[in-house]
């Protein structure tokens, strides 16, 4: 926009340049200034006008007259030559005092200076090669031709400094009514959606569909919005995991520390009777003992995931032959407990993790199948498939399942699908949310099922090591 007055200034100097120059060469010109000035021109052009005439041809004196012209026009001179009473030759311009001045040379036999105070006329004649020739210089008072450039010179400074100043108004009216417009619609989008963040509106987004310089700022804000309703979600979802894991605490350690307090008062009181009573009411607290300080460890450990201090040290493992191991060392003992664990097919899978915590997800999803089993005896099959990137583990159960809308929520911290929360002796409700966050540590996904003939389903994707 800067170039765009600085063009039409230009043009208007260019202009104003041309009307001083073709006033110059056309008009008056510069003139002479004084008598004395013009009688000493004007007698070395009748000298050159002579030599121009001793041509041998009416041509050849032509042009010879004609190069005196560049003289002329310097010194706002006319030229006029005659041979024998008849015009020959005429350059520059000519005014009514022309004739008078010529009849009062003529009564000077012809040759001579006269001049009228305003127009002045220097004439010489000569006899070359039997023709006589006259030649007359006319020019006016270099007054007047000051004068007339010093007038042309002032318009022309005037009409400069009048394009220079609407050039400028134009300019500025243009900016303001297009580029200052269209930069303002804009600018009101965006301080209206600062205003709608700033008051909690965080679904606010700006709809802006030109495709100039700020399409790329209101995408950039619609950005901005999209990830700011993100990180205040994920706040508040974590404050809501705080107040739950608070509440799951307070609720799984209350109850087996009632339980050790009544049988303490009871034991204090009296109440067994027989050596063999008082050493059922001891070791009932010692067993509620124990889940305290079960639940303490898988809270600290909790603790530790996510504060990503957890130990992680991955190593290059044959996924089915730690599932065989893991069976082995345990199966015996799950199988007392009343839970028979088999195996319904195993391919041979190498994954990248950490064997402590491979071992500890597979472990924690036992013991839920253990815990809550409807049955004297329940069944957990396990299975492993190679897929097109990676393994999928597939651990089922039949045990009484959960409904539809818990599997999504399975995995949270302490989270039950008994809303009530009335058996915590089944578990402290972080065995599951460990597992998720072992799985994700070795970049792998986990998600429950829900099994056709009844039971659940954990389902464990592992990524193929690399090399």
């Amino acid at each position: 926009m800067i170039l765009v007055p600085v063009v039409i200034t230009a043009l208007i100097g260019l202009a104003c340049i041309g009307m001083v120059w073709y006033t110059v060469v056309h008009g008056t010109g510069l003139g002479i200034e004084n008598n004395d000035d013009f009688y000493m021109a004007s007698q070395g052009i009748s000298k050159m006008a002579e030599s121009a005439l001793k041509g041998a041809t009416r041509a050849e004196q032509i042009d010879g007259l004609a190069e005196l012209s560049q003289i002329l026009d310097k010194n706002a001179m006319s030229l006029t030559v005659d041979a024998d009473g008849k015009n020959l030759y005429r350059y520059g311009n000519s005014t009514d005092a022309d004739a008078a001045l010529q009849n009062a040379v003529n009564e000077l036999n012809g040759e001579g200076y006269v001049s009228n105070g305003e127009r002045e006329l220097y004439a010489h004649q000569v006899n070359i090669n039997g023709t006589s020739y006259r030649i007359s210089v006319f020019a006016s008072h270099a007054e007047l031709s000051y004068g007339t450039l010093k007038v042309v010179v002032a318009l022309a400074v005037i009409i400069l400094l009048f394009g220079i100043f609407m050039s400028i108004l134009l300019t500025n009216r243009f900016l303001t009514k297009f580029v200052f417009q269209k930069i303002e619609q804009p600018l009101d989008m965006l301080s209206e959606g600062v205003r709608q963040i700033r008051d909690g509106n965080l679904d606010h987004r700006i709809v802006y569909e030109a495709k100039d310089e700020f399409a790329p700022i209101c995408s950039d804000f619609n950005e901005m919005a999209v990830r700011l309703k993100k990180s205040v979600d994920l706040t508040q979802q974590h404050e809501q995991n705080r107040k739950e894991l608070l509440a799951g605490i307070s609720h799984d350690l209350r109850s087996p520390l009632t339980s050790i307090r009544a049988y303490v008062e009871g034991l204090l009181d009296g109440v067994p009777k027989t050596p063999e009573a008082q050493q059922n009411y001891l070791t009932t607290i010692k067993n509620k003992a124990e889940d305290i300080d079960h639940m303490v460890g898988e809270l600290f450990m909790f603790s530790k995931m996510e504060m990503g201090e957890y130990p992680d040290h991955p190593e290059l493992l044959r996924l089915d032959n730690e599932i065989r191991q893991l069976l082995s060392s345990a199966g015996l003992e799950y199988a007392e407990k009343g839970l028979l664990v088999s195996t319904e097919e195993l391919a041979p899978a190498t994954v990248s993790a950490d064997p402590e915590q491979l071992r500890r997800v597979l472990i924690n999803i036992m013991e839920n199948s253990l815990k809550y089993k409807n049955k004297e005896t329940g069944r957990l099959e396990l299975s492993l498939r190679e897929e097109e990137d990676g393994f999928r583990l597939t651990l089922c159960d039949d045990g009484p399942g959960v409904p539809e809308e818990s599997l999504p929520r399975l995995f949270d911290a302490f989270y039950r699908s008994d809303p009530a929360r009335q058996n915590p002796n089944r578990g402290s409700g972080l065995g599951l949310s460990i597992a998720a966050g072992a799985v994700r540590r070795m970049n792998g996904k986990i998600h429950a099922e829900l099994r056709k003939m009844g039971g659940l389903a954990i389902v464990i994707w592992l990524p193929k090591a690399e090399g």
